[in-house]
């Protein structure tokens, strides 16, 4: 059952070692997908891991690629992605307006971290030509302050 904001006291900042840290603390429960949810609520959690080439980082808003079309083998986008899986999840997201927990893969001294960024909010989603060539969704986010 997905849980939608803050959970517990982890707040903006916090740093977890792995997604399995992330699995256990209920933050973002799959520990290889980067979408977390269900079809009948939509997207509680998501994670920008540097594995799609379409996504776009910044303080004001973040453009997340939707998932699917990729080798599995070499990860690059080889066709278009369709509206099923965890694109779902994140165009219902969309439409209740519900708070999505984002988290983002950061080189620490450690090496490699995933930091709690915050509540953000979908606000759109585009069907259109990724820098491979191919059709990717691409949801918009908002920061929730």
């Amino acid at each position: 059952m997905p849980i939608f904001g803050h959970i517990s006291y982890y707040r903006p900042g916090d740093l977890f070692a792995n997604r399995l840290e992330l699995s256990r603390a209920g933050l973002h429960r799959p520990t290889r997908a980067g979408v977390s949810g269900s079809e009948a609520e939509g997207a509680d959690s998501i994670i920008l891991a540097d594995q799609y080439e379409d996504d776009d980082f910044r303080e004001e808003e973040i453009i997340y690629s939707g998932s699917g079309g990729r080798d599995p083998r070499t990860g690059k986008q080889v066709t278009n992605q369709e509206m099923t899986g965890r694109n779902l999840l994140l165009r219902y997201s969309l439409e209740t307006g519900r708070p999505v927990r984002v988290f983002r893969k950061v080189p620490t001294e450690a090496s490699m971290s995933y930091r709690y960024e915050g509540l953000y909010r979908v606000v759109g989603a585009v069907y259109e030509a990724g820098k491979a060539g191919f059709l990717v969704w691409k949801f918009r986010l908002l920061p929730i302050f």
